[in-house]
């Protein structure tokens, strides 16, 4: 290195220990109503971030000791949100589905701007593919994208021809594999099985036992009874995903009776077991007829994954946010929202270093503003059901670094002086 550039390098060294020093805190979000299950906080609060840490949060902190002012007031402050099922393994083979295929999408296009910061793909990648999936999607991506294994080896590259393949459902390998890679994988996964035999979800929850780790089960055929998978295979703290899922084909067994339009006793018993339920709204699998005499009955989900991929997003499901409305609107009250898409998923794939906002913790944070009006939402068969208010997301921070901003809420940066 020239003299000339270590010159350079040490003045702009100095500069910014210069600048820290006058700045005890990077970030200061300014009066926003803090939501954080985790440590019981529900009011107005201050949060003070430095390099990527969340270390202080109090009430009045003073503005001159952050280099950058958020103001919030009048909004929600919250841990960043974590999609517990979503499909994030993009690829350009056109043929291979949710496994490196285009039904997939690229995390970071998605995540920030619904104040989501963790992902988990829900069985996109298998042991055979994932080391694909971590090099391309996992290790370049802003977004921390974690992995639910597929128990087939192949993931989802495709419903016909892999998905019912008995044969590649191998619980030793892939539980060797999560168990060789726990810094990117939580958990597995079982889905799209059309067949009568329950061997997948056998293995799956195998897989599970094997890796101390949970499995989500998303049942695809009629054959399969949810009073027997809930009683028989799941463990507490396997989930259960597309829980509101009414099919017009009739393929899936339903939580909510057809005939009576009741919630199905076994099902309450079941989350009080600690089985938990995701929503995974997704295309195809979240009806109005399934979730509101559920939540009439007192049932509500544990998570609010989304299912994303391309044939939500620009659907029904359309994105966190309109999820979280969705349920609002049905009577659900926002501190149980929040912890359903934060806290809760941070405690089910066991990364309770996540969904909080504790002194001392990454700061990955989303400002959630409330929209007043008249706002209608859709399920994925066409009903309409209307709301009052609607969550949007106004800027999110991932490792303490503003990823996302709608509205230029946060304030100019302050120079030395």
């Amino acid at each position: 290195m020239s003299l000339k550039k270590l010159f350079f390098f040490s003045v702009l060294i100095s500069f910014s220990v210069a600048v820290q020093a006058q700045f005890p805190y990077r970030l200061l979000i300014k009066g926003g109503h803090v939501i954080d299950a985790k440590n019981s906080i529900d009011e107005v609060m201050d949060i003070a971030i430095q390099n990527n840490k969340i270390v202080r949060v109090a009430r009045n902190i003073d503005t001159l000791m952050a280099q950058q002012v958020i103001y919030a007031k009048g909004m929600y402050v919250t841990p960043g949100l974590i999609d517990i099922h979503a499909h994030v393994f993009y690829g350009f083979d056109p043929d291979s589905y949710l496994s490196g295929g285009t039904v997939a999408v690229l995390p970071d296009q998605s995540t920030f701007r619904s104040g989501v910061t963790t992902v988990v793909d829900a069985g996109g990648a298998g042991w055979r593919s994932f080391g694909t999936f971590k090099k391309n999607i996992i290790d370049v991506s802003k977004t921390r994208v974690l992995s639910l294994l597929n128990i087939v080896g192949e993931g989802m590259r495709g419903i016909e021809n892999y998905e019912q393949n008995v044969s590649d459902m191998d619980a030793r390998r892939t539980a060797d594999t999560a168990l060789a890679h726990k810094k990117d994988i939580v958990g597995f996964k079982v889905a799209h099985f059309t067949g009568s035999e329950w061997t997948p979800v056998q293995r799956g929850v195998d897989a599970g036992k094997f890796a101390n780790m949970p499995v989500m089960i998303d049942l695809n055929s009629l054959y399969f009874s949810i009073q027997e998978l809930f009683t028989k295979y799941l463990r507490p703290g396997d989930i259960y995903t597309h829980t509101f899922i009414q099919s017009s084909r009739g393929v899936v067994d339903p939580i909510v009776d057809l005939k009576t339009r009741k919630l199905k006793p076994f099902v309450l018993e079941a989350q009080k077991k600690g089985i938990i339920f995701d929503v995974g709204f997704g295309g195809g699998s979240f009806n109005f007829n399934q979730a509101l005499p559920a939540l009439k009955a007192g049932f509500y989900p544990n998570t609010m994954g989304t299912d994303l991929h391309q044939g939500s997003v620009n659907g029904a499901m359309k994105d966190q946010m309109n999820v979280l409305s969705i349920f609002l609107s049905m009577g659900m009250n926002i501190p149980e929202l929040i912890k359903a898409s934060t806290w809760t998923p941070a405690q089910v794939i066991k990364r309770e270093e996540l969904g909080n906002l504790s002194e001392g913790s990454v700061a990955d944070i989303a400002i959630i503003s409330m929209r007043n009006g008249n706002f209608g939402f859709r399920d994925v068969a066409g009903n309409k059901y209307w709301g009052k208010q609607k969550f949007e997301c106004e800027l999110t921070i991932r490792d303490g670094k503003i990823v996302y901003d709608l509205n230029a809420i946060a304030g100019n940066l302050k120079t030395q002086k």
